[in-house]
């Protein structure tokens, strides 16, 4: 199967480098550029996108605001969307991932990092590692985020309905551990990580395992420094 992918950047020097690496791979292609959010919109609903690469500061409808968007569309629940940030500690990041993004990346990644990317937000996992998960509890945190936030009080009752593995595993995707390396701590396969995983989303109302590590915090399930 090709990855459709959707280029979003205000710098076209840029997009000409991400669609020369992007088009050298056999299982991906480029199906679209924007230069800005509202381009990105209407483009990802006219070419489909399997992922959208988006970068979060354009002019007029920024990345947010477009992700905001695309999140919101029924048409476009399977598109993907991954932030370019220019650094992982971005001050929207955890914006971008309560807007819906999938997940982020540094613009200065290697370009292996950035196709694998691709790769693991077209097969609906997040890109999250824990480096970049550091970024994102320290975000929140500056943001004011954690338990007493009015709006963690909508997860409470949903919380109550995870198993005790499935809440445990979510700590551990919280902490921006892989399923492999979840797999090992718990003693059990992968392919059982990954069903608690996907059952934490299903009864959490998560989109992907990047809005689970937000749940996780916000509801104070997860506090930071404890791993």
């Amino acid at each position: 199967m090709t990855i459709r992918v959707l280029l979003a950047d205000d710098q076209a020097l840029l997009r000409s480098a991400f669609r020369v690496l992007v088009d050298s791979e056999p299982d991906m292609e480029v199906v679209g550029e924007a230069a800005d959010g509202a381009e990105a919109v209407e483009l990802a609903r006219s070419a489909r996108p399997d992922v959208v690469l988006m970068d979060i500061r354009m002019p007029g409808t920024d990345g947010l605001a477009a992700t905001r968007m695309i999140s919101a569309d029924p048409a476009l629940a399977e598109v993907r969307v991954v932030m370019l940030t220019t650094f992982e500690a971005d001050e929207y990041v955890v914006q971008s991932l309560r807007a819906g993004a999938s997940g982020f990346l540094g613009k200065g990644a290697e370009p292996g990092d950035m196709l694998n990317a691709v790769r693991i937000a077209a097969a609906g996992d997040a890109l999250l590692s824990p480096a970049a998960t550091k970024g994102l509890i320290a975000e929140f945190l500056a943001q004011g985020g954690g338990p007493g936030r009015p709006d963690s009080e909508p997860y409470a009752e949903r919380l109550a309905a995870l198993t005790g593995r499935e809440r445990e595993v979510l700590v551990l995707v919280a902490g921006g551990h892989p399923n492999d390396e979840i797999a090992g701590r718990l003693e059990v396969s992968p392919l059982t990580v990954k069903t608690h995983v996907n059952r934490a989303m299903a009864k959490l109302g998560a989109r992907d395992r990047a809005q689970l590590v937000v749940i996780a915090y916000e509801s104070g399930l997860v506090r930071p420094g404890v791993d």
